[in-house]
């Protein structure tokens, strides 16, 4: 083991979670691996500890020993070194508690290598301002009401989780639709950003709030949706919705956003601090029309070049007021902003939202997913 690199401190009783750690760390020059094979209670030889510069640690949150061993070692690091913590389980009050005793970070078992690697990683860097990073971020908003923005947005979201996962990017879908938490039934996850901690003006927010509130699909992909409240007025401010991007965008590499179709006072900061909008309509002569004013509108709000592009969903050839609609017929209709068409494929798409699970699980190589990455990559080397 080489002698360059930072000594990483691993404490689990876990054997398997130790091999997955030990082949994540084979090509990792920057670390040095030293392993602890014991429960944090029964951790002896504390010059371990002294020689770490980073601290992985294993830990049952549902005992009480554990937590109390972890707090003791927080005394003992004092801030020497970034520490981790993996647990199986907790709840909100132990991740509050994990925030005020400051550890570096803390993720949900099971952990995969490179995800905790990341991690190791980022901890041990020098703090990097939040708003420095600059994350890519893509916006869907949608015409009209039905048209399937949502459906697109995840889609979107796990395409990019998919293809970003194998360099090492972050992705996170987020669902600004407050009174609708589409998002979260669509990936049968529980919602978890609460509103009700951030401030009023979003004063409270920050990277290790942001943590506590994301929520985790199986596929790895990460979501920050609050629960809805469609019967309560949505008084959000501008400076809550700012701030929440910030933090966001300095935790990942990619923000997906799916906006509501109703216009607040923060829409126009949403649109204006994302690098690629596109407008979602469907395949009828009125939705078209439409999308392609939206897209006017927004682009003279925004004053800048390029402008939101339009997705046709749901796409195919009908007879529409005794005519027939061709694809000639919506590029002509929506000229220079027409980014694509997505194929109607219903029982795909349902079965997916039903299950909480990509399109992708359902059928492999269906034409809903085909249409939008030939989308969504050609916007991305624009």
């Amino acid at each position: 083991m080489s002698s360059n690199g930072n000594n990483l401190l691993l404490i689990s009783p876990d054997s398997a979670l130790r091999d997955e750690v030990r082949g994540a760390m084979d090509g990792a020059r920057q670390l040095n691996l030293v392993m602890a094979p014991v429960a944090i209670v029964d951790l002896a030889d504390f010059g371990q500890i002294d020689a770490a510069q980073a601290i992985v640690v294993d830990i049952d949150a549902t005992r009480r020993e554990h937590l109390l061993a972890l707090q003791r070692l927080m005394i003992r690091v004092a801030g020497r070194a970034p520490l981790i913590v993996l647990t199986e389980s907790f709840d909100d009050a132990v991740g509050r508690w994990f925030l005020q005793i400051r550890v570096s970070d803390f993720l949900r078992k099971p952990v995969r290598g490179p995800d905790l690697l990341r991690a190791c990683l980022k901890a041990l860097r020098p703090e990097t301002p939040e708003g420095d990073r600059q994350a890519q971020v893509l916006t869907f908003m949608p015409a009209a009401g039905g048209v399937g923005n949502t459906t697109l947005a995840v889609e979107a979201a796990m395409q990019l989780h998919q293809a970003a996962g194998q360099s090492g990017q972050t992705t996170c879908l987020i669902d600004l639709d407050f009174d609708n938490d589409a998002c979260a039934d669509f990936l049968d996850i529980e919602p978890r950003l609460d509103l009700r901690e951030t401030g009023d003006q979003g004063e409270r927010l920050d990277a290790q709030l942001i943590e506590v509130m994301l929520s985790k699909h199986p596929s790895g992909l990460m979501l920050l949706a609050a629960p809805a409240k469609p019967a309560e007025p949505n008084g959000l401010a501008a400076a809550t919705v700012a701030r929440l991007l910030e933090v966001a965008a300095s935790r990942f590499d990619n923000l997906v956003i799916d906006l509501p179709r109703t216009w607040f006072p923060w829409t126009n900061d949403v649109l204006a601090g994302s690098d690629r909008i596109f407008v979602v309509t469907d395949m009828t002569v009125p939705g078209l029309r439409f999308a392609r004013r939206l897209a006017g509108s927004i682009s003279e709000r925004l004053g800048k070049a390029g402008g939101p592009r339009i997705i046709v969903n749901r796409f195919q050839t009908g007879l529409l007021f005794g005519g027939t609609l061709r694809k000639s017929d919506v590029e002509r209709a929506l000229g220079a902003a027409f980014a694509g068409h997505v194929a109607n494929n219903y029982q795909v798409v349902r079965e997916a939202i039903d299950r909480g699970v990509p399109l992708e699980t359902v059928k492999p190589g269906n034409s809903v997913t085909s249409d939008l990455k030939r989308i969504l990559f050609a916007a991305q080397a624009a």
